[in-house]
């Protein structure tokens, strides 16, 4: 068997775009995903009774189902219910959702890990219950949990291949496009394979050099 892996190269755009695709997905899910995350930890962790319930019945359908089923249903369910949406936009939602729940549990473990010392203390300095929560009770909470959550976010980034299903341009899709081209399928997803790994690297180096500085402080 020879190998020709020029045969794939040649279509380096392609693959360029796919890149793009898959950072620029990986990114506003990231944002948003954090966002929900908080949120939800925070609502699980002190919110009334009835948002707890809520919150937890979303982390726990989340979490308990595979993500292409969650897209899926996102895509070709809700238009049965006269809710139509793009491919990207689908494919932002299911991700936002996916990073949300397993975020809210990654970030409620922190948040439960805060001496009740440290909250005493704040509410002491006369700080509102918002004050004391992102000043006091967030950011040591980020933290001790950043290595999972940076781990959770690569995974989501990873799971942005199955958004090709439903035609988005990313990674994957571009190589499975070139290989239907060329029918150098080994060649295309080794390549894949090794694009992928580096986005993994690089994303855990970006995120291990940004959580101390944007997140949680020095």
């Amino acid at each position: 068997m020879e190998f020709d892996f020029g045969a794939v190269l040649v279509d380096w755009r392609m693959l360029a775009k796919g890149i793009v695709w898959t950072i620029g997905l990986t990114a506003i899910a990231t944002l948003i995903g954090m966002v929900v995350g908080v949120a939800c930890a925070w609502a699980r962790s002190a919110g009334p009774l009835w948002l707890k319930g809520v919150v937890g019945a979303y982390v726990e359908l989340i979490r308990n189902t595979p993500f292409i089923v969650q897209l899926f249903f996102i895509f070709f369910g809700l238009p049965a219910a006269g809710v139509k949406l793009t491919p990207e936009t689908a494919s932002i939602i299911a991700m936002v959702l996916n990073l949300g729940a397993y975020a809210t549990e990654i970030i409620r473990a922190g948040i439960e890990a805060t001496p009740k010392g440290q909250i005493e203390a704040a509410v002491s300095l006369a700080l509102n219950k918002v004050q004391v929560f992102m000043r006091v009770v967030l950011p040591p909470a980020l933290k001790k949990v950043w290595p999972s959550m940076v781990s959770q976010i690569i995974i989501v980034m990873l799971g942005s291949a199955v958004c090709g299903q439903i035609s988005v341009e990313e990674l994957s899709y571009q190589a499975n496009l070139i290989q239907s081209r060329n029918f150098r399928a080994f060649e295309a997803f080794i390549i894949a394979t090794l694009i992928y790994l580096a986005l993994s690297i690089a994303l855990r180096r970006l995120l291990d050099w940004a959580g101390p500085r944007w997140f949680f402080g020095r």
